[in-house]
């Protein structure tokens, strides 16, 4: 439960003139230490307290039908700027731009692309290699494979400037490879000398990863130094598949294999983690992937987290305060029984009606759903992998939308230009 109290009624007009100017005000404190230190994300913005955006989300939804937007002017601009394209109209795709195949044969777990770009992109495989690839100028082609690891590569993260990515792998490594020419700058053994599943960076302080490992330990480490941050680790109740801060980089979400979802305090001096909340999504379903969002849309600016637990739904969570306490919102039905498949937020903030998350799919195939839909939430369905796709990723603009399957091909998909 949240120790802080929530407001239930719904604010007067001078109520919520009073809550926006403490919004604004805490806006303006975080972009402020977001100057002093690391380079900021348009992505990854932070919009005030999670009680107050709890109390503005309650004000007006009590005066809304169900599935209607927030009726603001600011939302009446965005409308008029996007003119009267629809949400399928907007994500609408011309077909494959491009196939990558030389993991043929072995999954491809995770890709990625580069933060702030739109044609570079990695990819990680269980054939114990990584690929950088380049989609312009044309021809798209890998431009450096990144070749070490002893076992299966798990999962990997760029760094916020690009210049390094950082993998996890069963050989129980977590390695720093210099994105550039491919050099492997460092190699840290997991502490627990145990295969190592998913990776995070703090997203304020990228020195500092998170890793997950087979043996229920969560462990932040210094990557600078190579060592463990005293006090930066937790055992979970399995293993640890999935890990996603929030965009302030306070709290820490992880999943397990047993279906749990834990939340964590992240102590942005120390680097110390404190276990907060946990959440049983479905006992014994591996959470497969966790992504957090401070908003969905202009309309909803609730905290949000997009779950793929091995339930046969994609699930949206609703964060309702500063624990990291989750509420469920609402499901998708895709196939999803014993893979590990992964979902995003569309990357850009909608100026549409609506808002979109994209997910794989056992069923081989890519689905858009629109959040703000009460029924008939499919936007669009893309085909043409012949095997489980496992994950997905939009480049800055979302001109360009990559997709991974368990057969070790990578598509490309462009969306149509209108």
């Amino acid at each position: 439960m949240c120790d802080s109290p929530v407001l239930s009624a719904p604010l007067s007009v001078c109520g919520m003139a009073a809550v926006w100017q403490q919004v604004l005000a805490v806006d303006a404190r975080e972009e402020d230490t977001r100057a002093q230190g690391a380079r900021g994300h348009r992505r990854s913005v932070s919009r005030g307290s999670y009680q107050l955006q709890a109390q503005m989300n309650r004000a007006v939804y009590e005066e809304r039908p169900p599935g209607s937007l927030v009726p603001t002017s600011v939302a009446e601009a965005s409308r008029a700027m996007a003119g009267d394209t629809t949400l399928s109209e907007n994500y609408a795709f011309a077909g494959m731009h491009h196939i990558f195949d030389q993991h043929v044969d072995s999954a491809v777990p995770r890709l990625q692309f580069a933060n702030d770009d739109k044609h570079l992109l990695a990819c990680c495989s269980l054939d114990g290699t990584l690929s950088i690839m380049t989609l312009s100028p044309p021809p798209p082609t890998v431009r450096v494979t990144l070749r070490g690891h002893a076992g299966p590569v798990t999962d990997f993260a760029w760094s916020l400037s690009n210049d390094i990515i950082v993998p996890t792998s069963l050989d129980g490594t977590l390695r720093i490879w210099n994105t550039e020419d491919g050099r492997c700058i460092r190699e840290v053994a997991d502490p627990e000398s145990s295969e190592l599943l998913c990776c995070t960076f703090q997203p304020m302080n990228n020195n500092l990863t998170v890793v997950g490992n087979s043996k229920h330990m969560l462990q932040v480490v210094n990557i600078s130094t190579g060592k463990k941050v005293k006090g930066g680790s937790s055992k979970l109740t399995g293993r640890v598949l999935s890990l996603s801060f929030d965009a302030p980089g306070k709290i820490l979400w992880a999943g397990d294999d047993r279906g749990s979802i834990f939340s964590f305090l992240f102590d942005m001096a120390t680097g110390k983690l404190t276990k907060a909340k946990r959440l049983v999504v479905s006992e014994g379903s591996p959470i497969s992937s966790i992504s957090a969002r401070s908003w969905i849309s202009r309309e909803a600016r609730d905290p949000s987290l997009l779950i793929n637990a091995c339930v046969n739904k994609l699930l949206l969570y609703r964060v309702v305060d500063n624990e990291g306490t989750l509420q469920m919102e609402r499901s998708f039905p895709i196939q999803h029984g014993s893979q590990h498949l992964h979902s995003i937020f569309c990357p850009l903030m909608s100026f549409r009606q609506g808002a979109c998350v994209v997910t794989g799919s056992e069923d081989a195939c890519v689905y858009f759903f629109d959040v703000e839909r009460n029924t008939k939430a499919i936007v669009n369905k893309l085909q043409g992998h012949s095997g489980p796709v496992l994950d997905v990723s939009f480049n800055c603009d979302e001109s360009l939308l990559a997709s991974s399957d368990a057969t070790g091909m990578v598509i490309i998909w462009r969306r149509e230009q209108k």
